[in-house]
Parts: structure tokens; sequence; C-alpha cells
């Protein structure tokens, strides 16, 4: 059944569902526009099948809405754990395919990273806000970088990094790496490289390492030496997934719904060969 058409002069619907289950986490959200109506953070990746239609519609019921009321979805395509991310995946391209509502993919470590920097803010204290607004205001300061980690086991990590400006944390951190799957002693020497290879007014100040980070942080303090380094144990948290997913829709950034797949990625040849011979 297609939509009747709206008044022209009745300001479009911007609600959108979310979802990622590439992580431990089911994290699901629901916005208007870029404001969180609703979220859903269940534990438990075994049952991620279980709960995502059930959730996605208490989310929907709490706010007295309906699949009508809904004009886009977003989704997590990873990387992370191979049967999760599919969950999700299907579940967004089924629904996006019967409601008739466009669908787009975001990053789970986009995500993650955006969440776990700011759960490391407000852990560490609004002083760490107001000192970057100091600093912020002469121009000078570089942008933080965020590392975010999910274990991919035998010394692996699911990873990539971003810089986020910490004056204006209401946006999303920006991209300088791809997400990939990669050693996680081969990728700290990679950081460090590039750090070094920095002018010093360029560094980062503070270098957060956010996710899954009990296995990994020995390995990472090795940053410790050309940067602040905070590490941030973080679980994904819905209304991360929801930012980032309502940003991608209100900037109508689709996907094609038949080619829309997970992103599982790969170890590079170098690495791949690293590991076999362990």
């Amino acid at each position: 059944m297609q939509r009747e058409h709206t008044d022209v002069n009745v300001k479009p619907r911007e609600r959108f569902l979310t979802l990622d289950t590439a992580t431990t986490v089911m994290a699901a959200a629901l916005m208007n526009g870029r404001e969180l109506l609703g979220e859903s953070n269940v534990y438990g990746e075994r049952n991620h099948s279980v709960h995502v239609i059930t959730e996605l519609e208490r989310l929907l019921n709490e706010e007295g809405l309906t699949r009508d009321d809904v004009d886009g979805i977003a989704v997590g395509v990873g990387p992370g754990s191979y049967t999760g991310i599919r969950i999700a995946v299907t579940a967004a391209k089924t629904l996006a395919w019967a409601w008739g509502i466009p669908v787009t993919s975001i990053s789970t470590l986009h995500a993650l990273a955006w969440g776990g920097w700011n759960g490391g803010i407000e852990t560490k204290g609004q002083e760490d806000k107001n000192e970057s607004v100091n600093n912020g205001s002469s121009g000078a300061q570089a942008a933080d970088w965020i590392v975010p980690v999910l274990d991919a086991r035998r010394g692996q990590v699911y990873t990539g990094l971003f810089g986020v400006n910490t004056v204006d944390d209401t946006e999303s951190p920006q991209r300088l790496e791809p997400d990939a799957i990669r050693l996680m002693t081969a990728w700290t020497d990679d950081l460090l490289q590039r750090l070094e290879a920095l002018p010093s007014e360029e560094r980062p100040p503070v270098i957060w390492l956010v996710g899954e980070t009990a296995v990994h942080a020995e390995t990472a303090e090795r940053l410790r030496a050309w940067s602040e380094l905070r590490i941030v144990p973080y679980e994904l948290e819905g209304r991360w997934v929801g930012r980032l997913g309502a940003d991608k829709l209100l900037r109508q950034e689709h996907d094609e719904l038949h080619t829309l797949v997970p992103n599982y990625t790969q170890l590079a040849e170098a690495e791949a060969n690293l590991l076999r011979q362990r």
C-alpha cells in the first residue's frame, strides 16, 4: 500500500528506526530527526534474533506510533560478529522492503567510537569539555583520536580510527582510517608511525581506546609515548546508533536495498601470513 501524499505545507516526518546487532548488545533506537525518542539495549549475543522485531515494535508502541509513522531505517553493518551482523541486516532489509521505506548502512565501529568517547568524557568530568573549549578558542588544538576496538580473538581486533573536535560534541567523529580487522600489535605499530610523522602541533592531545579494551589495553599502552592515552571499556548503546543513522537519513544517503551487505572485513595479506606462522 502506498502512502498518502502529505500537505506540502506540513513539515515531513523524520522518524527513523535504527538497529545494530554486531556486538554483544542489540542496540536500537527510535529517532525524531536528531532527537532520541527511545532506545533499547538488550544483552546476550546468541538471542539477538529473538529480540529484534519485538524491541522495534516496543519502541514504536511506547511512543504511540505504528510502522506507517516510520520514514527510514538505519542498520549497523559491522564489522563484528558474523552471525550478529546478518541478523540486523536481514531484519532491516526485510522491514524496508515490506514498509516501502529507505534503508541506510552505518558503521558499528563509528557508533562505538562516538559513544565510547562521549562516555569517557562524562566519566572524566565536565572539566575536560571546559578545558577543550578554552584551548579550542585559539584554533590551535589538534583533534583527539578515537580508536574503537572489538575483540576478534587471536590477537586481532575489529578497529578503525576517528578524529573528534572536542569543542563540539554534537558532531559525529570524522573517519581517519577505514574499518578493518587487524592484528593489534601491527595496528599499534601503524599508529605509532603515524604519530611520529606528524608535526608536534598536529598530534592528538588525547587518544581514546574505547570498546572491548580489556584484552588489548596492554598493547595500546605504547601509544603513551606520543599522546595521553585514555582507555574506556564501553558497550554499544542504541542512542549512538540512532544519532549516526539519523544523520545519514536526514542527508538522504540511502543504500540500494538489494546490494546492502554486511561489512565482514578481512585481514591484510601480510597480517594473515604472520598469524599463520604463530
